[in-house]
């Protein structure tokens, strides 16, 4: 008999990860990039907005002029685009179809309308999870741990959110983050069925050709 056992060669998906501000996205984003960095990566956005102190090109964003990024929108280099508050981001197409064809994932932390972009983009690779807090409560509880919003920016956070949430249904997947760890391992646990998926696994048709070739030689014998 020929051939051996092995990791197979599979083409790479995008993981694609919404929720309402304060619902854990973040947190879970960087937990699973963490824990997946040999295979998982976080899509690099391009954006038009002036860079911030600590922040690096290529590393937090592609910065880009006006000019340049209307180039490469009209040019259909990028999977989605959006304009926020005057500035305008989007994903470069060339870094994740190089990403996934070579086998490796690429993690989007957007909101719902990025999500919808990469899905009609890509809609063979695109694998979404929405993540929802367990009551309006706990979402401006958090919204208030973080120090990071005053009162009037977390009120306008709580009406977009009721938005936001309204396009759970769009998604595949969608967990309920009453706890950070349960929830942690429940989207890890999406991102490793995703990637058995027959259709993702380009060696599984070789491979059942060889063990079918190898079992009537021996069978034969």
């Amino acid at each position: 008999m020929t051939g051996s056992p092995g990791k197979h060669e599979r083409r790479g998906l995008l993981l694609v990860v919404s929720s309402p501000s304060g619902a854990g996205k973040t947190t879970l984003a960087r937990r699973l990039l963490e824990a997946e960095a040999d295979t998982l990566q976080l899509s690099v956005s391009v954006t038009t907005r002036p860079m911030r102190p600590g922040e690096n090109d290529g590393v937090d964003y592609w910065f880009l002029d006006g000019a340049r990024f209307t180039q490469m929108r009209e040019d259909g280099e990028l999977l989605e685009w959006a304009q926020v508050f005057g500035n305008s981001y989007g994903t470069p197409r060339k870094d994740v179809e190089t990403a996934i064809a070579s086998g490796r994932d690429v993690l989007f932390d957007v909101d719902w309308q990025g999500g919808r972009q990469l899905a009609e983009s890509m809609p063979d690779d695109v694998v979404r999870v929405f993540i929802l807090p367990p009551s309006a409560e706990v979402l401006e509880s958090r919204l208030k741990s973080r120090n990071q919003d005053n009162a009037d920016v977390i009120a306008v956070r709580m009406a977009q959110a009721s938005n936001e949430i309204s396009h759970w249904i769009e998604y595949d997947y969608v967990i309920v983050n009453a706890d950070i760890d349960r929830s942690f391992d429940e989207l890890r646990a999406v991102l490793a069925a995703e990637r058995l998926k027959r259709e993702r696994q380009t060696r599984l048709t070789s491979l059942v050709e060889q063990l079918q070739r190898d079992l009537g030689e021996s069978f034969r014998s």
